[in-house]
């Protein structure tokens, strides 16, 4: 597909890093197309987002989502099992995006239908370069059920 032809996606970063959130900004904002990023920082938020409650009544449906395993109140373990348990929203692509190496989380991770595992790296450099990567293959390359449509109510 031609850079032309490439159409924003809505993306649903699940980060409670601070420094990870900035990186992954930047990152998005290199390309030239212009994605929806949209950032919650815990997994209670991350259900709220998906699920369209409290403060993200109309939120809109993302067509990829980027999930950190460590986060407050719902690991991202558990935001994996109950998205990928959900009929309405199971479809939608979630690339794990962590700090952990270990062999039980990438494991864990794609028995619970994680569509990728992708390990942070420490460099800045290298971490825009790995986000660019994700960003451009759910792009130009991959076909995307949904394309930000509504939320399921």
């Amino acid at each position: 597909m031609s850079e032309d032809n490439q159409q924003p996606i809505v993306v649903l970063l699940v980060e409670d890093d601070p420094g990870d959130e900035m990186m992954t900004r930047e990152a998005f904002d290199e390309n030239k197309v212009a994605n929806d990023l949209r950032v919650v920082r815990d997994g209670e938020e991350a259900l709220d987002f998906l699920y369209r409650r409290g403060a993200h009544v109309g939120a809109p449906r993302p067509d990829l989502i980027l999930l950190d395993l460590n986060l407050p109140k719902y690991d991202g373990r558990e935001i994996l099992a109950q998205l990928k348990g959900d009929e309405d929203l199971r479809s939608i692509p979630i690339v794990v995006l962590t700090t952990s190496k270990a062999e039980e989380d990438i494991v864990r991770s794609y028995r619970l239908h994680a569509n990728a595992y992708v390990t942070k790296p420490v460099d800045f450099v290298q971490f825009i370069d790995v986000v660019r990567q994700i960003d451009n293959f759910f792009v130009a390359v991959v076909k995307l059920p949904g394309r930000g449509g509504p939320l399921p109510g």
